[in-house]
């Protein structure tokens, strides 16, 4: 007689075992129809799964996160069933849940086309509305194998055989479509009712360029028509954004073959990255921190006292000389040690906050390479406090304030925190990661913050703390990060002479805020398509003459702009001024000056902005003065 506790405290009783779905059709059939799956003690289950002891039991719906991902995980099987249909020469492989969707890699004899993708969405339409039942089935590890070759299903054998021998396994039929899985799944086709394919692109099996070439196909599946379409806008908004798109709308920088991941900036964006980097920069410097500047290649010992290469040696780019091996720096910390380590330290000197605009390259894979977001050479705003134990909290709690003022003066509000712990690989000991972990979580939770837990994500050498910005179409940036790191200062040799004159180890917080810079720039140029605040727009005032007749007085008013430190151009070209005027508003100059013949005769300027907003006539210092202002603010909507 089962004893089934729901979230809300309440507790059913039963005669005999019973179906997560039979406890939802107990409460409400309305409940039941929306029944995707369950959760029996925290375990994912299928709504056919049977409670035959007493559990708590959660029934997961469409209006839920885990409703959605069994949905997207069931859309995925969906692909493959009307795939297989189509083409039942075709191998599946894996497929499953991202972020806002799903993809199935699959092994064909050519490319899928947009036909091919539009014929699979038919079917898939097809075989929900068909509203098959989805079935769970045991199966031996030895007959998963035999029943997958059978199949001529390679891809799933080889994965089986990865499996333990003494493994049980599961498999999911819908109609006349196997695939191995582990669940849970929908209980019928007809429970998917909103989807989209979006791509098609290649894979290499297993994520080795080794290996054979496959077909990823990409969809997304939400809960309802309404929520897919809002995605869609979404998408869509964001291809107008891409930043890659208007870096090169807007003359900002370009990438080429010749240096895969990294940057060629171009004047006006490298306008943006100097005003961010002087802005850090003076921040930082009212804060105590002293800025560096370290090798760019540095000998491999190092980076094995440091414990990277055991680590992170395969992301390195590295050198030989004169018979010794170098890498290229892919961080900053072993270096700014040995900065520290010149001369002796007493605790009256920490913390010590050391802070490097330092350029760092990692060899990350071609593939994961994207625009500005993902290069292979960046420069992080990168800085590392040496304190003793009891600094910990105040560093970080100070760290924290300064972070969320950066955050505001670029205009995102909406802040997400993780605390991330111990991961499997790792320098030091568990009773230091114990010391680690519980110091940033204690700093959290002074300032009140939200956080969430993500077990086992931590850097190889302590906990973190990252910060992500929410942007305004609700995607999610990894920006900031805050380490506690009792190990590397031990294996570098750091240390200070404490009160009592002993020899003392001091801890090492690494920190950055914006992370890279040339992300963030990436971040900011999406977030704000192109429309930059009035304190980083690349030009911020264009001074248009209506005839020849002013441009003399143009001249002198772009000039005086410019020696108030406004970033000021001159449009003297013999055209109309609506066509200058258009021109200089889809290059989004925040302020335009138009000069006519009144204006020279009364010594003013007439102002409009791109948002085609008419401020009227004023004098050149009444100007000069607003301008000044907002930049001063950091006015994010001027």
């Amino acid at each position: 007689m089962p004893i089934v506790t729901l979230p809300d405290g309440s507790q059913k009783s039963f005669e005999q075992a019973v179906t997560v779905y039979q406890v939802a059709e107990s409460i409400g059939k309305g409940l039941a129809n929306a029944a995707l799956a369950g959760k029996v003690n925290g375990k994912p289950v299928d709504t056919s799964y049977l409670i035959e002891e007493d559990s708590q039991l959660v029934i997961v719906t469409e209006k839920d996160k885990d409703g959605l991902e069994v949905l997207r995980h069931s859309c995925a099987h969906l692909l493959a069933h009307a795939i297989k249909s189509i083409y039942p020469q075709a191998q599946v492989t894996i497929g499953p849940v991202i972020e806002d969707g799903f993809y199935y890699d699959i092994a064909f004899g050519r490319p899928f086309t947009p036909e091919d993708l539009a014929l699979f969405e038919e079917k898939m339409a097809e075989i929900a509305k068909a509203d098959l039942p989805v079935s769970r089935h045991l199966i031996s590890r030895d007959d998963a194998i035999a029943k997958f070759k059978a199949m001529g299903e390679h891809y799933k054998v080889q994965i089986i055989q990865d499996i333990p021998a003494s493994e049980n396994l599961t498999f999911y039929q819908e109609g006349d479509f196997i695939d191995l899985c582990r669940g849970p799944h929908v209980p019928s086709t007809g429970k998917i009712k909103a989807f989209k394919l979006l791509k098609v692109a290649g894979a290499y099996w297993r994520g080795d360029q080794k290996n054979e070439m496959l077909q990823r196909v990409y969809g997304t599946a939400w809960a309802n028509k309404k929520d897919l379409d809002a995605y869609l806008y979404r998408l869509e908004e964001a291809e107008k954004r891409d930043h890659r798109k208007l870096a090169k709308k807007y003359d900002l920088f370009h990438m080429q073959e010749e240096a895969p991941g990294m940057v060629f900036w171009h004047p006006k964006g490298w306008v943006i990255y100097q005003q961010i980097e002087q802005y850090v920069r003076n921040l930082i410097s009212q804060h105590g921190y002293q800025e560096v500047r370290t090798p760019q290649v540095v000998d491999k010992s190092l980076w094995e006292r440091s414990g990277h290469w055991e680590m992170f040696h395969a992301n390195m780019f590295t050198v030989e000389s004169d018979e010794r091996i170098f890498a290229v720096k892919p961080m900053n910390c072993p270096c700014h040690v040995q900065i520290y380590n010149q001369g002796i330290k007493s605790y009256r000197d920490l913390p010590i906050r050391l802070a490097e605009f330092g350029s760092c390259h990692r060899n990350e894979p071609s593939g994961a390479l994207h625009g500005i977001m993902r290069t292979r050479n960046f420069v992080q705003d990168d800085a590392h406090i040496f304190c003793t134990e009891d600094q910990i909290q105040s560093e970080v709690a100070e760290f924290i304030d300064l972070l969320f003022k950066v955050y505001s003066d670029f205009g995102f509000k909406d802040v997400l925190i993780k605390l991330s712990t111990r991961p499997e690989h790792r320098v030091g000991s568990d009773e230091i990661w114990d010391k680690a972990e519980k110091s940033l979580e204690d700093a959290l939770n002074a300032k009140g913050l939200a956080w969430e837990l993500h077990p086992g994500e931590g850097a190889f050498y302590g906990p973190k703390i990252e910060f992500s910005l929410r942007d305004c179409m609700g995607r999610v940036w990894q920006c900031g990060t805050v380490q506690v790191d009792f190990s590397m200062p031990v294996r570098l040799g750091a240390e200070y002479v404490a009160e009592d004159g002993s020899r003392q180890i001091p801890v090492m917080v690494h920190r950055a805020i914006l992370g890279s810079l040339e992300r963030f720039i990436g971040i900011l140029i999406e977030e704000h398509a192109g429309n930059f605040p009035t304190w980083l727009a690349p030009i911020q005032v264009a001074v248009l003459n209506i005839t020849q007749n002013q441009a003399a007085y143009a001249e002198k008013v772009a000039e005086e702009l410019k020696t108030k430190g406004i970033r000021a151009l001159t449009d003297l070209r013999n055209e109309k001024i609506g066509f200058k005027i258009r021109e200089h508003t889809v290059q989004r100059v925040p302020y335009l000056v138009v000069i006519g013949d009144r204006e020279v005769e009364q010594q003013t300027v007439t102002i409009r902005t791109r948002e085609g907003k008419d401020l009227g006539s004023m004098t050149l210092n009444e100007f000069e003065d607003k301008l000044i202002s907002e930049c001063k603010t950091k006015a994010v909507n001027s």
